[in-house]
């Protein structure tokens, strides 16, 4: 009943809209590694506002991430997540303690700008054979775990940061995914410390999260069947998409 009162200013076609959307991010993020953080804000911050909307995320990702990395799991670079976990848990932490302060907008188009030249950049470099190293990746993950504990829809970050380290196709996704699981443990036991995770965060987290799970596998299905230079190149418009999206959410 506690959960149910969740939903209780809601009507039933703004739960069929979550759910819709819900199951469209899924499938995006399965092919692109990225879509969930970004598509949901934009039907539940007119819903429940914009305070409950890193921790419905962050919790309902558990479920659409655990269910990714089951239909994806035999592509993982777990010595490439290790490391990203490593420097990226301990900045989490500190952004999603304070994340009701890190909606910067100069930060936002910093952040916006650098991604827009990372799929150029990343382009060039592997044209000339230079990768992102271990201690590359480190660093990066250091300002990736900053942004993500603190903010919906950067997981683009972690897209650039393990395409920028040689990870290419269904080895991107999965990795993502680990990393991403446990990220999402971290930002919820911060969350669920503050206070701030209620029966209305814990409801449209398990709707999400429950619909999104057959999503992963539908997504596994497109993937498998793509050769790597058309999956990379989705991935590369994500990146772009995803960059384009937080300049203007900066500037308008």
């Amino acid at each position: 009943m506690q959960l149910l009162s969740g939903f209780a200013d809601i009507s039933l076609w703004q739960l069929l809209l979550v759910a819709t959307v819900a199951l469209f991010a899924s499938i995006v993020g399965g092919v692109a590694g990225y879509g969930t953080g970004a598509l949901m804000p934009l039907v539940l911050v007119p819903m429940v506002g914009a305070a409950p909307v890193v921790p419905i995320i962050a919790l309902s990702s558990m479920a659409s991430n655990a269910s990714r990395l089951a239909a994806f799991m035999r592509y993982a670079d777990w010595r490439r997540g290790a490391i990203v976990l490593v420097a990226a848990v301990p900045t989490c932490a500190i952004g999603a303690w304070g994340y009701s302060r890190l909606s910067n907008a100069g930060a936002a188009l910093v952040i916006g700008v650098m991604l827009m030249v990372t799929v150029p950049l990343r382009r060039l470099l592997k044209h000339h054979g230079v990768t992102c190293g271990k201690g590359g990746l480190a660093v990066g993950a250091v300002g990736y775990g900053l942004v993500v504990g603190g903010t919906a829809g950067s997981g683009v970050l972690l897209l650039s940061l393990l395409m920028a380290a040689g990870l290419e196709g269904a080895a991107v996704i999965a990795t993502d995914s680990a990393v991403s699981i446990a990220i999402g443990v971290v930002k919820i036991g911060v969350f669920g410390a503050t206070g701030i995770v209620d029966a209305q965060v814990i409801a449209f987290a398990l709707l999400i999260g429950t619909v999104a799970v057959p999503g992963a596998f539908l997504a596994r299905a497109f993937v498998e069947k793509m050769p790597v230079h058309v999956h990379t190149a989705i991935l590369d418009a994500v990146v772009i998409a995803g960059a384009a999206t937080m300049i203007y959410a900066a500037v308008r």
